[in-house]
């Protein structure tokens, strides 16, 4: 090990050079695998939903001033002809949907009072009329659905709220910790003097957008009679749905001609759609990591290329006195193992000070631990791949070669 640092130490600035450029790149490449991580991670997030069986549709032209009586009556009519439709199993209309971006939300009071410092705030709200949860394919992990004597005429916070609800299991655990939900109350209005009593717990249901705001899970169904300008939601068939998404303009024709469709997508397609951003950040990311282990392993091969180059007279002395080709290689690996070592060392430095830098400016969660051993392993591999090549031609040079002139 010793004649290996005596030797680096003769080159100073070269190997500075290329432990900072591995250093670099370990930083760049920690953070940017953590980054393709968490979106993949976010991507494979469960909806709560049927994802493959579900069609929405959202229009414009009716009169968003209607009685609730004529509103209903309205909805009613919608919903009898698309449950018609070949193929459709359920249909209902709905204010958002996981993933959607459409969102109401609002502050529930966890006791009663008006207690400002009891308040829970940025909670997603969703709003929907008669069968919706089943429409949806959402799961109940504990309690009861909605039933028909619950929904209610109910158009935002300025109306008296319905008088059940049902949470999702995230939301029941941060304002009931170790507690049953199930009969808790929560309390609307200024005063807190609205009581809401919650009947039923989802397992999942996604919030329509995820921010820093609303979190992952953070919403909460209410029942209502109709809603307006909500989106009507078809679940169908998985092999009937592309006909259904087709059929669906000229069915909300026949019921009302004047009525603009400002929206008609399969539920896959919307998720496809918030995520298109994300997977366009993955393939760009992967292309900078590439690119990054690519000029580092050329870095490692020029250099090491180099160095048997300038020591091809001392590697013929050293198997003239009796260094086998395996000693010559295990020599520039070990050599390679300590630079590039180096350079991981200051690296896992760069890669947490640059997350909390991220962290401030653009809000990312802390880097998880265990990508720090992963570059770490990733660059030394790709250190020793790199050296294999100069090491190889090093291990190749004859012992004769010690009889020439330098």
């Amino acid at each position: 090990m010793h004649p290996i640092v005596a030797a680096l130490k003769h080159h100073k600035t070269t190997v500075i050079l290329v432990v900072l450029e591995i250093a670099l790149t370990c930083a760049i490449v920690t953070n940017a695998l953590f980054l393709i991580g968490d979106r993949l991670g976010t991507m494979q997030l469960t909806t709560g939903v049927a994802d493959n069986e579900l069609v929405w549709a959202r229009s414009s032209g009716i009169d968003d001033d209607a009685t609730p009586a004529s509103r209903a009556s309205q909805t009613a009519a919608d919903l009898a002809a698309l449950r018609g439709m070949p193929g459709v199993k359920a249909v209902a209309m709905v204010n958002s949907l996981p993933l959607s971006r459409n969102y109401w939300s609002t502050c529930l009071g966890i006791r009663p009072g008006g207690d400002k410092a009891a308040r829970v705030c940025n909670l997603v709200e969703y709003l929907g009329t008669p069968g919706y949860v089943g429409t949806l394919g959402m799961q109940l992990s504990a309690g009861r659905d909605f039933l028909p004597a619950e929904y209610v005429d109910y158009k935002g916070s300025n109306d008296p709220p319905p008088p059940v609800m049902i949470v999702t299991q995230a939301l029941a655990g941060r304002l009931w910790p170790g507690q049953s939900p199930i009969g808790k109350a929560i309390f609307l209005g200024d005063k807190g003097q609205h009581a809401v009593h919650v009947v039923g717990v989802v397992a999942h249901l996604l919030n329509p957008s995820i921010t820093k705001y609303q979190g992952v899970e953070s919403g909460f169904l209410w029942p209502v009679r109709s809603l307006a300008g909500g989106m009507y939601v078809l679940r169908t068939t998985p092999e009937a749905r592309d006909a259904v998404q087709r059929d669906l303009p000229r069915v909300l024709d026949g019921v009302d001609d004047q009525r603009v469709l400002t929206d008609n997508h399969s539920y896959v397609d919307t998720v496809k759609d918030y995520f298109h951003d994300d997977r366009a950040l993955i393939w760009l990311l992967l292309v900078v990591i590439g690119c990054l282990l690519a000029l580092t392993a050329l870095g490692v091969v020029g250099l090491s290329s180099f160095w048997v180059q300038q020591r091809t007279h001392q590697i013929g002395i050293r198997r003239a006195i009796g260094a086998t080709r395996r000693d010559i290689l295990h020599y520039f690996q070990i050599e390679n193992f300590l630079i590039v070592t180096g350079g991981i060392a200051l690296g896992l430095l760069l890669a947490v000070a640059l997350n909390l830098l991220l962290m401030k400016h653009y809000e990312l969660p802390r880097l998880p631990w265990f990508y720090l051993p992963i570059a770490a392993l990733v660059l030394w591999a790709l250190g020793q791949l790199s050296v294999l090549g100069p090491a190889l031609r090093a291990a190749a040079v004859p012992p004769v070669v010690a009889t020439r002139s330098v």
